[in-house]
């Protein structure tokens, strides 16, 4: 059992992506789901619900994609936190909150030929989907190489959708529906694969008006007539724009909090997939084989590629998941679990609770100065009024 296992490791530390591609090219399972949206649309809360309604027939692969949450309401296969520790890359290269999200996603994305070939084995094991959750800030996923670099290489390997969350609160705006229409055409184009937007959060407001303002033009103008905005002029010249852009969107309208609306939604779901196998799937073809072509004109080992830079510890690797131990949430990834710290950790967080002391007390100081100098100040005050 234990060479089994080794085997199985052995050929997974040895997979390279152009020689996978080429020698099986699209597979035809799993179907992988990317989820995308604003900040705040609902995003993991989705993908939940998603992962729940699609157990039953569809098996669903989770992947979490998003470094820097703290925990996800579902249990993952895949999980970019057992890979790259987001706390330490922040720590090690000096990055604010999102370049440590970039940067954590390059990381993990050096491993894209294992993490293909795990989704493969998915797909051969009778997991019929494979649906990612990406991170909160939408644009540090579509605009970034490593986020191209994901989606482009589960393109051409698997049938590969896009679903967009949209919050229905916040786009009662009309200004605040067309920003969010103008990201969903920009990822559209982007992405070159089929889109369906799950208007989410129909539980406290109808999505009704959203689906009318994208059919009916003169709608959408009375709306915008009722807010006084400088930028009204701009909307209502996109708002003519996107018309094409509208006649072949296709939406459902869902709640990820009730599960309303999710039976409609995996219908939708399936018709993105036969869109792919129809319209998309020639196209990536033909990309594959031409990638294919320029990495083997211009492909050196990977030695010299190896000597030539230094490596970076990248914390865990990619490997299959444990056994299903039942339980269905994971709340803490291994690597934010608490532990005990060293010497030097501890002498690090001994001086850190040092300085915040002497900054505490000469805060404190300050504020009993200011208290001494007002209360002085009202005695004099009140002298000056006592005298005749």
């Amino acid at each position: 059992m234990a060479a089994k296992a080794s085997s199985s490791e052995a050929s997974l530390d040895n997979i390279k992506l152009e020689a996978l591609s080429l020698s099986e090219g699209i597979q035809d399972a799993p179907v992988c789901i990317i989820v995308l949206g604003m900040a705040g649309s609902g995003k993991t809360t989705f993908t939940r619900s998603l992962i729940q309604h699609a157990q039953e027939k569809f098996n669903p692969y989770v992947v979490n994609l998003d470094p820097a949450c703290r925990e996800v309401p579902y249990a993952t296969h895949i999980d970019i936190r057992d890979t790259v520790n987001y706390k330490e890359v922040m720590k090690q290269y000096q990055l604010g909150p999102n370049g440590g999200i970039v940067t954590a996603l390059n990381m993990f994305t050096t491993k894209m030929a294992k993490f293909a070939e795990l989704v493969r084995r998915a797909g051969q094991r009778g997991h019929k989907w494979c649906i990612i959750d990406t991170p909160g800030q939408i644009e540090v996923f579509t605009w970034s190489a490593s986020g191209n670099i994901i989606t482009e290489g589960l393109a051409t390997m698997f049938p590969t959708i896009i679903v967009y969350v949209m919050d229905v609160v916040r786009s009662a705006c009309p200004t605040t529906f067309m920003s969010n229409m103008l990201y969903a055409c920009s990822i559209l184009y982007k992405t070159r694969l089929p889109f369906l937007v799950a208007l989410n959060k129909i539980d406290l407001k109808d999505c009704s008006f959203v689906q009318e303002w994208m059919t009916d033009f003169e709608v959408y103008q009375d709306a915008l007539e009722q807010e006084q905005s400088f930028v009204n002029n701009l909307t209502r010249t996109m708002s003519l724009t996107l018309d094409t852009f509208y006649e072949n969107l296709v939406t459902c309208g869902v709640s990820a909090k009730t599960g309303v609306g999710f039976a409609q939604l995996l219908k939708h779901v399936l018709d993105c997939v036969k869109e792919y196998e129809k319209d998309y799937k020639p196209v990536y073809e033909k990309m594959r084989k031409e990638r294919l072509a320029e990495q083997q004109a211009t492909f050196q080992p990977a030695s010299t590629v190896e000597d030539s830079g230094t490596a970076v510890p990248m914390g865990l690797d990619l490997k299959d998941p444990p056994p299903y131990s039942g339980n269905n949430m994971f709340l803490m990834a291994p690597g934010l679990v608490p532990q005990q710290m060293d010497s030097e950790e501890q002498e690090d967080d001994t001086e850190t609770d040092g300085k915040g002391n002497a900054e505490e007390q000469n805060f404190q100081t300050f504020v009993q100065s200011h208290l001494t100098a007002q209360e002085s100040k009202r005695n004099k005050f009140m002298q000056g009024q006592q005298k005749p």
